[in-house]
């Protein structure tokens, strides 16, 4: 079992930037992938990011590439989602996810991952 937790949401103006942590306890002796989703009121989760366990690849949604970097430092059991250039429309809360599969071509669906945090608020004022 794998415990997620996201800190560093908040509330930022348009054009702000805000950086979100995602820190993993327990097994973390294995290995794992990770993703970013997001979920606005009244909306179905999206993918914005992920990261897969050990070349680095990452992989953005259309709507934050160039914009949102996502990084990983496995020393620190620990993902983040720097996320520039901050947009109304990016309210959301933000939920960072393990897959088990560290090469998984099916990074963007929900369904894929095995452990999700608790979630983050994210409000950008415009």
């Amino acid at each position: 079992q794998v415990q997620l937790v996201e800190s560093g949401g908040g509330l930022v103006q348009a054009g702000g930037s805000l950086r979100l942590s995602c820190a993993a306890s327990g097994r973390t002796g294995s290995s794992y992938a990770m993703g970013w989703f997001r979920q606005a009121p009244g909306k179905e989760r999206e993918f914005v990011a992920a990261i897969n366990w050990s070349r680095g690849s990452t992989y953005y949604a259309d709507s934050v590439k160039g914009r949102f970097t996502c990084s990983r430092d496995n020393t620190k059991n620990t993902v983040y989602l720097q996320m520039n250039s901050l947009k109304p429309e990016d309210t959301a809360v933000y939920y960072c996810a393990a897959d088990r599969n560290l090469y998984s071509v099916r990074y963007y669906l929900t369904e894929e991952y095995d452990y999700w945090g608790q979630g983050t608020q994210v409000t950008v004022s415009s």
